[in-house]
Formats: structure tokens, sequence, C-alpha cells
């Protein structure tokens, strides 16, 4: 027997927003039964090409298979077998919770039941408030048990805990891992680099409409260097800080410019290199707010990729 083709697999895809190039010869595939974090900058080209996927858009160059399935030419028989959860939207302003998530339900020939959701995702309290009047995070739970109760193969979640308490967003957490243990296929676009390397088990990282990096957390975190510096300091960095840091820790050493305050430091990070940073600070006339030794995190990776913050 066959095996069962990719979860979404992207090659060569290219959109185009006027003479603006938002995904530029995109290649990426998501397996099945993992939950793929697909991270970038605001503009580097997730958006569209999750969209893509979703069938709401029509690739202009390359090609798009979702379950095998052509997301414009195979919608019909796509739809039943995906969920979509949108980062905002996706109910009527006057619905009540409840009343939307069982409409959702009735759609489909073998939903879950919509207590059980009701209950999971806490939207008991909010049952009957219109959609409107729903609090960002509430409207997120929402969002996501719409997405699940058709019981999907394979779901898109868009910034699934943004606006959530640290409960409702440790929920969430715990409803996609268990979605994943049932062999559901997850694909997650998040600002938080804590859930991206808490949740997934793969993750491109994109920018420019390309993916730049690749590999589960643990990859990306160990590649590339020991670990991190970060250094803070009081006044702003002189003109060309980082090269300048660069060539006195040399070539086996990364820095990166978080802002005018702060460094990121990557690579052989023991006694000498902290010594050779003090002894550069004080050549430079730069007063430490603090210097901190640690391994990399995902958002240090994401840091040096593509030299800009994640930012909602």
């Amino acid at each position: 027997m066959p095996s069962p083709a990719p979860a979404v697999e992207i090659d060569g895809l290219v959109m185009r927003y006027g003479a603006k190039l938002a995904v530029d010869r995109l290649r990426l595939t998501v397996a099945r039964h993992e939950i793929t974090a697909v991270l970038g900058p605001n503009g580097a080209g997730k958006t569209t090409t999750l969209e893509t996927c979703e069938g709401y858009r029509a690739p202009q160059s390359g090609t798009v298979r979702v379950l095998g399935l052509d997301p414009i030419r195979d919608r019909s028989q796509l739809l039943p077998r995906i969920g979509v959860m949108l980062q905002s939207g996706g109910a009527w302003s006057g619905v009540r919770a409840v009343e939307m998530l069982t409409h959702i339900a009735r759609m489909h020939a073998n939903p879950l039941p919509v207590d059980l959701l009701v209950d999971r995702l806490g939207l008991g309290e909010c049952g009957r408030t219109p959609y409107r009047r729903l609090s960002g995070g509430q409207q997120q739970r929402l969002g996501l048990a719409m997405a699940v109760v058709g019981r999907p193969e394979l779901v898109f979640v868009d910034e699934p805990t943004a606006g959530m308490d640290p409960a409702a967003r440790r929920t969430t957490w715990e409803l996609l891992q268990e979605l994943k243990a049932d062999g559901v296929s997850i694909v997650l676009t998040t600002h938080y680099m804590d859930e991206a390397e808490r949740l997934a088990d793969h993750v491109f990282v994109i920018d420019h409409g390309s993916v730049i990096a690749q590999g589960s957390p643990f990859e990306l975190t160990r590649a590339r260097g020991h670990a991190t510096i970060r250094l803070v300091v009081t006044e702003p960095f002189p003109p060309h800080a980082p090269a300048s840091l660069r060539t006195s820790l040399g070539s086996d050493t990364e820095v990166t410019e978080i802002n005018e305050h702060s460094l990121l430091i990557s690579g052989p990070a023991d006694h000498q290199t902290l010594a050779k940073v003090s002894a550069w600070c004080d050549e430079q006339g730069v007063l430490p707010e603090s210097l901190s030794l640690g391994q990399r995190t995902l958002e240090d990776v994401f840091l040096q990729l593509t030299g800009r913050e994640l930012v909602p």
C-alpha cells in the first residue's frame, strides 16, 4: 500500500501583489501527524502561503497540495477533511458563541460533541454572549472549537492563543497536543516563540517569501553556536558596534543587534568570550547594564536569521 501524501506539499509557489513579491518560489513539506510551526516577520509571506493552502487564493505559479489534493480544483473533497482557525473573524457579529459552534457542528457528518468542546475550552462562561462582545481570548477559543469540531485530519491554526490569559493558553496547548496524539496534523503560525518551541515538531522560518531555515526546535537552537550572551547597555551603542564586536571575538561568533541598547552574541560562550566582551565594552566606553549567558532559544535563532523581533 502506498504511503499517504504529506499533509501539505508546496513546490515553487510564487505569489505577487502588484509589483510586490510576497512568496518567492517557496518549497516546503509538512509531515502528517505532527505540529508544524511556520514563523516569519510581518510581511514575510506566511499568511499568503497558508491562505493558498486553505483554498482562499490560487497559486500564481508553482503547485500546492493539501492531503494530496489541489485546494482549488478539489475543494469539495478537501473541505470536509480540514479545519481552519482564522486569526480573527469567522463568526457573525450578533451570534452567541455556543449557537455558532452548534451551527458549524451540524455541517459535519460526524462532529465532536459540542458540550465537550464547550467544557474543554471554557466557553460555558460566555456561551450566550454575542460574538462581538466576546474578549479577544474568548473569540480565539471559539475559533479553535469551530476549526476542530468536524474531526479534521489537518488543522490550520493562526495565532491560536492571541489575547488569552495564561490558563486558557495552557488549555489550548493541551488540546493541540491531544489532537496530535489522535493523529491530527497541525500547521501553526504564532508570534510567541515559546509556544512554537514547546509545541512544534518541526519549524519553518520564512522571510521575504522563502524558507531560510527549518528543523526541529532542538536542531535550530543547538545549531550554529553553543550558547548565547545577551549584552544590554545603558546608552545606545556606538555606530558599527556589531561589526566591531564581531572583529574582537573572531569569526566563530555571530553578533546580532536587537535594538540600540542590546546585542545578541552566539558562539563558543566561555570565560574567554565573556572577558573579551567586557574588554570591548571598556574600549568603546560602553557601560553594561546586564551581561547574561544561556542556551539559545528559538527567539534567539529567529533574531539572528531575520534581524527582526517577531511582534504581533
